[in-house]
């Protein structure tokens, strides 16, 4: 993330597979700035596939994520997907987004900004509505840009200005590489929807280790976030510093399916409900894990020491 000693930081959100928080953007990625607090940190929640009307829990996770915003005064929020359950949003007038949304994350500790990101169950609707600024009217807080490409399965998936698909993909993979690489920012965090790693019921997946991970590792990236799996996970990477870290526990969880997958790198996963928050300084990161009744489950730290800028 950019500079702390400037007081100021980028937060940048790829327009496409991957959110990015960088201070350099390339010059097809959208920008978005905030600014950092008068004692140098920045703090944010992190929460997805989450939006059932209040329920599997939803309403719960969203009361203690307003009891731990408040304690944290966080700056923003971040979605890692699957905003709206089962099918996304059939137009910018449907009432889901204030069912799902508006009513339920109430707490004034959540009245920031949410970068959210598109999961799978979301391209099943109408993938254009939570693009679209007619939301931002409804809820200000609203800000969703488009995300990354899954495979279509048994469901019909909203593809309009993403086809062809692996055209774009390796457009992405392309900006995203050059976004990293010419960034001078002191912590990288890339957020997408699909994990890469995860013990979780869908498994690691190869398309993104296979494509995606290089380039993480390549470019010094800190950490990568992600939902899909309902659950809540740090694996390590093997070769890397990178922290793969799944939020994806928003509401519906306990599938009961854990895979003997990454035995390594796991260094914690729970099946339940819940959210992660996140605490950057200048040379620290605090990571914490909360359940449904907002205990810290897991907590990780991670110091480093930067160049001085010249």
């Amino acid at each position: 993330m950019a500079s702390l000693q400037n007081k100021t930081m980028v937060l940048s959100l790829l327009l496409s597979l991957f959110s990015l928080f960088s201070r350099e953007i390339s010059a097809e990625f959208q920008r978005f700035e905030q600014n950092i607090r008068g004692d140098g940190t920045l703090r944010f929640l992190v929460v997805g596939d989450w939006g059932r009307n209040g329920g599997f829990n939803q309403s719960e996770v969203a009361f203690q994520m307003g009891r731990i915003g408040e304690e944290l005064d966080i700056d923003f929020v971040v979605s890692t997907g699957d905003n709206f359950y089962d099918d996304g949003l059939k137009g910018d007038d449907d009432p889901k987004f204030v069912n799902s949304f508006t009513n339920i994350y109430t707490a004034m500790s959540l009245q920031k900004p949410w970068f959210s990101v598109l999961g799978n169950h979301d391209y099943r609707g109408n993938a254009l509505a939570q693009l679209s600024p007619v939301l931002r009217k409804v809820d200000g807080r609203w800000l969703c840009l488009r995300s990354f490409i899954v495979n279509a399965e048994d469901h019909v998936y909203d593809w309009r200005n993403v086809i062809p698909t692996k055209r774009y993909t390796s457009t992405v993979l392309k900006d995203l590489e050059s976004a990293l690489k010419t960034s001078s920012a002191k912590w990288k965090i890339v957020v997408g929807h699909h994990a890469i790693r995860s013990a979780g019921h869908h498994g690691d997946t190869h398309e993104l280790v296979q494509s995606l991970l290089p380039i993480l590792r390549a470019n010094d990236v800190d950490f990568y976030m992600n939902g899909h799996d309902h659950c809540l996970e740090q694996i390590s990477d093997i070769e890397s510093p990178i922290q793969f870290l799944t939020s994806g526990a928003g509401s519906k969880a306990w599938r009961g399916d854990v895979k003997d997958l990454n035995g390594n790198g796991l260094k914690f996963f729970y099946d339940g409900q819940g959210f992660m928050s996140v605490r950057l300084t200048q040379n620290e990161a605090e990571i914490r894990f909360y359940d449904v009744l907002g205990r810290v489950i897991h907590r990780w730290d991670m110091s480093k020491m930067f160049r001085a800028d010249i």
